[in-house]
């Protein structure tokens, strides 16, 4: 029984820390330091082999971390006491036009220091004969090393950042489905609350020139938007008894509708660019802002659910609807209540998408409210209602998230992608058959 409660307790962490072996060691490969780590080890290189006061020519391409590698090692190197006799910054053509002109100065190159791009140019192969007047100089370039391309914290980051509208969503929908129901509609919600908010400063707020104060007020008005949704939606089934499957079936494609019907089936983007901090922004710490918004978020989501007499409610009524009745919960409110937050927290997850997108469009959250449901069954939240953990659900996202990245880094093509999520999706379905039935 202790083993069982701890599989329950620990076992979806398990999981992800299994995955997350397993796509470090797949994706395990050759990688060059490149920036400020890839130029103090060119640094160190030329210091211990050539002095701290070496001659040296700087060359890098354009690529991505190559610019800061040259800036960094020009400022380290002359700190040093060294002389930098020219940077090139570009490709092997600019690197020619620096070798040709130092050469006609008769100038005694002892290093080129190189990204390790531009180390493989033509340029350099035989400067003994092509550039005879630099004194043959010595090429030096990052050292290779063996690393995971799963571990690099770029990966990490973007891994968290894609994953904060979905798990942001899982919360509303951890509730709903807790109470014994499901909410199909999350996805057009996204779409309708990204529209909206989008739709409010660019015809209200003045666009482009909208003030913080707009864009805020905007985007509270697309996230109570689409609490009515929500609540539309738990009226539905509270009172008139309608499945939830069929009433959010029914929302989802209203939603979709009023969001193309506001769009014109067309993005809206005249937006200023600070609204995308909520989206792409990081705090001092270098975390998205999405990703500590979620973090707070699922903090409040534990203590409602493992603290609070709504979160004994939500589960009194999804492990026996009738036996709640009759000891007095509210059941009809509490129905609504979930339903209600489900659609809020979709409509946060719309504003979320659009501020990453500069734009709102009515195909924003297209399959959505399958990758929510999946990462809510994946995180051991029964189907059937009465069970289940905010903090499996957020584990659950992650996993969601891991498989995914961990496939695309493997250049795993889609279609194969989603037979794999669908296994795991039926995977967990069955386990939680099975531990019910146990």
């Amino acid at each position: 029984m202790k083993n069982s409660r701890f599989l329950a307790d620990y076992g979806m962490v398990l999981v992800l820390l299994l995955l997350c072996a397993f796509f470090s060691v797949v994706t395990t490969k050759e990688q060059w330091p490149s920036g400020e780590s890839g130029a103090k080890q060119v640094a160190a290189a030329i210091h211990e082999k050539h002095g701290k006061t070496a001659r040296i020519i700087i060359a890098a391409s354009t690529q991505s971390g190559d610019p800061e590698f040259a800036d960094a090692l020009a400022r380290e190197f002359s700190a040093a006491g060294g002389k930098v006799l020219a940077v090139a910054k570009g490709e092997p053509k600019d690197a020619r036009e620096a070798l040709v002109k130092l050469s006609a100065a008769s100038e005694k190159v002892e290093v080129i220091a190189c990204t390790r791009v531009a180390s493989t140019w033509a340029v350099f192969e035989d400067l003994r004969t092509d550039f005879p007047a630099l004194d043959a100089p010595t090429v030096i370039a990052p050292q290779s090393y063996n690393s995971p391309t799963f571990l690099k914290s770029d990966n990490l980051l973007n891994i968290a950042n894609q994953i904060a509208v979905i798990a942001i969503i899982a919360i509303g929908m951890t509730m709903v489905i807790i109470t014994g129901g499901i909410d199909l509609s999350v996805g057009s919600i996204i779409a309708l609350s990204a529209v909206v908010a989008t739709r409010i400063i660019r015809d209200f707020g003045g666009g482009t020139g909208a003030s913080a104060a707009i864009m805020i007020g905007a985007c509270f008005a697309a996230i109570l938007a689409s609490g009515a949704v929500g609540g539309f939606s738990g009226v539905m089934i509270t009172r008139f008894a309608v499945p939830p499957f069929i009433a959010t079936l029914g929302m989802m494609l209203v939603g979709s509708g009023l969001a193309y019907i506001l769009s014109a089936g067309q993005s809206i983007y005249q937006i200023p660019d600070s609204f995308v901090w909520l989206g792409r922004g990081a705090n001092l710490f270098g975390l998205p802002n999405a990703v500590v918004m979620m973090v707070l978020l699922y903090g409040a989501a534990h203590i409602v659910m493992s603290r609070t007499t709504l979160g004994r409610y939500i589960y009194a009524v999804g492990g026996n609807r009738e036996a709640a009745r009759l000891s007095g919960v509210p059941v009809q409110r509490v129905i609504l209540f979930a339903y209600i937050t489900s659609a809020l927290l979709a409509g946060l997850g719309g504003v979320v998408q659009a501020s990453l997108f500069k734009s709102g469009s009515a195909t924003y959250g297209n399959m959505y409210e399958l990758y929510v449901i999946a990462a809510v069954v994946v995180g051991g939240t029964s189907i059937s209602g009465g069970e289940g953990k905010m903090f499996g659900t957020l584990i659950g996202a992650f996993i969601i998230a891991v498989i995914q990245n961990g496939m695309n880094l493997m250049n795993v093509e889609s279609y194969t992608q989603k037979v794999v999520l669908g296994f795991v999706i039926l995977g967990a379905v069955l386990l939680d058959k099975v531990r019910h039935t146990r």
